[in-house]
């Protein structure tokens, strides 16, 4: 699943993107032109319906934190299945009443390979492979997320997480996971803007077919899966 992504070249493209779509800009403080990586517990850019019912762009943390009496306040959500959001209780009130999109210019995929020892057997352990996907013609991609406000450090925060379906013919190689991406055609439908059902909404969480349009590849082709050395047996069968 998503565990990193980018918001546009700059956030000023996200406000020109958000404007020409109906959404008002963020405050001063989030005008600046420097590229914006989040990671889990990072904030990101989110377009909501206001109260009023006009778009807007909300800086929100990545992550629901757990409510239980006593859980700190790290984020403990970051990813909810399509396929259950609308019945679980963790998300299903976020579903039904706090709907949202998060744009980005490009999102990460991480692949698990095993990693072998230096002799080539192989160790039991997993190493993280990361791959960048971005649509081919540089365009802004739409994520399907919802959001709630939590109390951190006794302040209210708006957080949000990743809606996610299967993975694609593209994603599936390297993991059974993906965000739930939106059509502009569907977004005044997830936001609630247009009436819908919620077995109309949740029928828009489906996974999307890239049909050629993205690219993807490894973020740092030097990285390389660690090669450890492999403990040789010392006689009497002590390593």
């Amino acid at each position: 699943m998503c565990g990193k992504f980018t918001q546009m070249a700059s956030w000023a493209e996200v406000v020109a993107f958000s404007q020409a779509l109906g959404a008002s800009p963020p405050g001063p403080e989030s005008s600046n032109d420097a590229v914006l990586t989040s990671t889990p517990m990072r904030l990101a850019h989110i377009i909501r319906l206001a109260a009023d019912g006009r778009r807007e762009a909300v800086p929100m943390r990545w992550g629901f934190v757990d409510h239980h009496p006593g859980a700190c306040d790290i984020p403990k959500h970051m990813h909810a299945r399509a396929e259950t959001i609308d019945r679980l209780p963790t998300f299903s009130a976020a579903f039904a009443e706090r709907r949202a999109i998060l744009l980005v210019g490009s999102f990460n995929e991480g692949e698990e390979v095993p990693v072998h020892y230096d002799d080539g057997e192989p160790s039991g352990r997993l190493w993280t492979r990361q791959w960048t996907l971005r649509a081919r013609d540089s365009a802004p991609l739409a994520f399907a997320v919802v959001w709630e406000t939590a109390s951190v450090q006794g302040r209210p925060l708006p957080t949000f997480v990743q809606v996610t379906t299967p993975a694609n013919a593209l994603i599936a190689p390297i993991t059974d996971r993906m965000p739930a991406f939106l059509d502009p055609a569907d977004w005044a439908v997830w936001l609630g803007e247009t009436p819908a059902r919620p077995p109309e909404v949740k029928a828009l969480l489906r996974t999307h077919n890239d049909a050629g349009a993205w690219e993807m590849t490894v973020e740092n082709p030097a990285k390389k899966p660690p090669r450890p050395r492999n403990p040789k047996p010392k006689p009497g069968g002590l390593i």
